[in-house]
């Protein structure tokens, strides 16, 4: 459930476009003799538990069954731990109509997404005794791949991977293969990439949260210390001042013809929203996309890497500069980038990103992967992969989730929202009324709020409306102003301010059960 409206009216159409886009992307089947739901990738019929476990970002606010595609990969796990990247009963380069189950050897992100997919499963139903019965297979998947020789680097105690442009699934051979690669071979070129650190360390958090919930203070404590120190190592490796480094070698490649050291590759706004980058790291990232949104002349800066590798050099001559995941423009960097930005003080820009967005799909009832730099979008003809569908979940539930959780600001910080995070930022947006209700129709959890601007009198008004939320608030204040007062059911409130960059938040907390009506005052800074 997600409903919204406000003053302007643009951002309801916006919601129900992404809702429309992600019921489009719903794929159905039954494995084992059991009906599995999931949300599938634009480019492939198939379910990918990575696409999955980003779209339930958006998803899990529209579908009421979210458990059944965790509970099918969770089925088919190894012993070691190694989980499938997806399954599919359509046939793969024949005329077969089996059940297919595939890992990408190269893959090294299948693992933490799993988790994140169950996590996000639990955040949705509230349901305890389920992720209890996961934990164990949970742990088992991050366990492989911290063991795993082809997905741990032992000297810098940090996820590798072979040499592939960011999170895709294919490698560089150096012309060795005749099309794209996806195999490890005694030839492979090793490195790190900061994604996949940035990924393990959330899921490590997520599922010492998960057992610190179940009452397993001791496991918590041993992942939580876990990524606080792959954290450290990663950052310290990885971080160019700037933003992080595409790819560390760990074994010599050839020259790829192309400066390596200014590739500035699509999971740097996850390494944000991951908590892997700390907030002057984050402020340098953000200023190198607003830098590029400049010098690139591309029509939006949610590059999937920039610069480009020369055509054809990963085995497919349609991997030209500008294609796909070699530079292609993609929604999902740009909801990403997004979301990145509310939470760090770049409101205005955050806005401008979901605005620019919200008026391609409005017009154009599409979204597509990736478009070219100049707006042209993907297509069959220009794509290695199989199809090019114009609902991209991918992509739009990651500006739902900017949206949601960055402008609407609902973060719900355990599940079924009770314990909410508010941070409304719609003074960013030029926005004096708003309503918004959230919900899961997989569980029982609902929040929402009615947000009341009023300038002349210096005076913003929230109608808070949940079942039983401990609420954080947070609320963003206009330009140059700062708080004079604060009423919670019409009481005086302790408050405190909260300065991110040059924004001020007023930050008070409070119990809602049922509704309840804050009242901020404002006063020139």
């Amino acid at each position: 459930m997600l409903n919204v409206e406000t003053s302007s009216g643009r951002w309801a159409p916006f919601c129900e476009q992404i809702a429309a886009f992600l019921d489009a992307d719903v794929v159905t089947m039954t494995v084992d003799g059991e009906t599995v739901r999931g949300y599938r990738s634009p480019d492939s019929p198939a379910l990918w538990i990575r696409d999955h476990s980003d779209m339930l970002r958006g998803g899990r606010y529209f579908s009421e069954e979210v458990q059944s595609a965790v509970d099918c990969f969770a089925r088919q796990q190894a012993a070691n731990g190694r989980i499938f990247d997806f399954v599919t009963l359509q046939p793969v380069g024949g005329r077969e109509n089996w059940e297919t189950w595939v890992r990408v050897p190269v893959e090294a992100d299948v693992e933490y997404r799993f988790v994140k997919a169950a996590y996000l499963a639990w955040q949705a139903t509230g349901d305890d005794d389920w992720i209890d019965r996961k934990l164990p297979a949970l742990e088992r998947a991050l366990t492989y791949t911290l063991t795993h020789p082809w997905r741990w680097d032992a000297r810098h105690g940090l996820v590798k991977r072979p040499y592939t442009i960011d999170t895709w699934d294919f490698d560089y051979t150096a012309g060795r293969h005749p099309w794209l690669n996806f195999r490890i071979t005694d030839e492979t070129f090793w490195g790190i990439m900061h994604g996949d650190n940035s990924g393990f360390f959330e899921a490590s958090r997520l599922l010492a949260r998960l057992y610190e919930h179940v009452g397993e203070e001791e496991r918590a404590a041993v992942w939580r210390d876990r990524a606080e120190a792959l954290r450290k190592r990663a950052n310290d490796l990885l971080f160019n001042g700037r933003f992080y480094t595409h790819f560390f070698r760990l074994t010599p490649a050839p020259d790829l013809g192309v400066d390596e050291r200014e590739q500035l590759s699509l999971s740097n706004p996850m390494a944000i929203n991951r908590g892997l980058a700390d907030h002057d790291m984050a402020t340098a990232i953000l200023r190198e996309y607003r830098r590029r949104r400049v010098s690139s002349g591309a029509f939006a800066e949610w590059f999937s890497i920039d610069p480009p590798f020369p055509a054809g050099i990963f085995g497919d001559d349609q991997l030209t500069p500008g294609a796909y995941c070699n530079g292609g423009i993609m929604p999902l960097v740009g909801g990403e980038l997004a979301r990145a930005s509310f939470e760090h003080g770049f409101e205005a820009y955050g806005t401008a990103i979901l605005e620019q967005y919200r008026d391609m799909i409005v017009a154009q009832q599409a979204s597509y992967l990736w478009y070219f730099p100049d707006g042209a979008p993907s297509s069959v003809e220009t794509s290695t992969s199989p199809e090019a569908m114009p609902t991209d979940g991918w992509g739009s539930s990651a500006m739902l989730y900017a949206f949601v959780e960055g402008l609407a600001g609902i973060v719900d910080q355990g599940h079924s929202f009770r314990q909410v995070r508010l941070s409304p930022r719609w003074v960013a947006a030029g926005e004096r009324l708003a309503r918004v209700r959230v919900g899961y129709p997989a569980g029982r959890g609902r929040f929402g709020y009615g947000f009341d601007h009023d300038p002349d009198r210096r005076t913003v008004r929230l109608n808070l409306e949940a079942e039983g939320s401990d609420v954080a608030l947070r609320l963003l204040l206009p330009s140059g102003a700062r708080a004079r007062r604060v009423l919670w059911g019409g009481r005086e409130a302790p408050f405190r301010e909260e300065r991110v960059e040059a924004s001020r938040y007023v930050c008070v907390e409070g119990r809602v059960k049922g509704w309840e009506r804050v009242e901020v005052r404002y006063e020139s800074a």
